[in-house]
């Protein structure tokens, strides 16, 4: 490939994604005829129309679509009712094209041996839903993770804040699909932006302030012999988490 060819490569990564030719089809249809599930069975006979839909995906893979202002409610009593004891995966898909993003809970049972997966979807100008964390307390990091990286909402978390990107990371949502691929900002501004950064901007505000009221001083993350002799961790740095 020439360098004219390859820096025209770079360039076109700071677009996004191409649309695809392939017509828009939304969320996966429905399925046929479905095999039985004995919580969805329950669920629609206790909450009815509180279940939106219910497909089959990879043959054996259930999912049901509740509504999202229900979440808390029906995800309760997927726990209480239900036997899910354990919440596998918290995460979010957004499809792009400016569909709905999904909220996803993978649940699993453990004394049932039996998973269900559910959907919310939420308008891209409503990204808020209800914690789930005091439903099960895997889902603090996850729910962190989602806000993060998709921008939702947890109404009622105790701590949401960014935990993969730094807490004053300024260019978005890493993993929605309206995100460049290269970041929103050009090369230059993101290296003028790290070369600048102080060694307070590697903490979240609620670590510095902990650390002040502590009587102690803020660890170079980039001074190892400091960050030995402090225990050998690195603190807030990459994400405060």
């Amino acid at each position: 490939m020439s360098n004219d060819g390859f820096k025209k490569g770079l360039d076109s990564l700071d677009q996004g994604p191409a649309p695809s030719d392939a017509p828009d089809t939304g969320a996966p249809p429905q399925a046929g005829d479905l095999p039985p599930h004995p919580s969805v069975d329950a669920l629609r006979a206790e909450f009815g129309v509180g279940v939106l839909r219910h497909e089959l995906v990879a043959g054996d893979e259930h999912i049901v679509y509740i509504p999202p202002e229900r979440n808390a409610e029906i995800l309760g009593w997927l726990r209480d009712q239900q036997g899910y004891d354990f919440l596998q995966d918290l995460t979010a898909v957004d499809y792009g094209g400016g569909r709905m993003l999904q909220v996803v809970y993978q649940l699993w049972s453990i004394e049932r041996k039996l998973n269900l997966r559910v959907k919310c979807e939420l308008a891209l100008d409503a990204l808020e839903i209800d914690t789930v964390f005091f439903l099960w307390r895997a889902a603090d990091w996850l729910e962190r993770e989602v806000y993060d990286m998709f921008g939702v909402v947890f109404r009622g978390h105790p701590d949401l804040r960014r935990i993969l990107m730094p807490y004053n990371y300024a260019e978005g949502h890493p993993l929605r699909k309206d995100f460049p691929l290269r970041g929103r900002f050009s090369r230059a501004e993101q290296t003028r932006r790290a070369l600048s950064m102080k060694t307070e901007d590697h903490y979240s505000p609620q670590e510095l302030e902990m650390a002040h009221a502590l009587g102690q001083s803020i660890p170079d993350p980039f001074n190892q012999a400091e960050a030995v002799e402090q225990g050998g961790q690195f603190g807030g740095m990459g994400g405060g988490g």
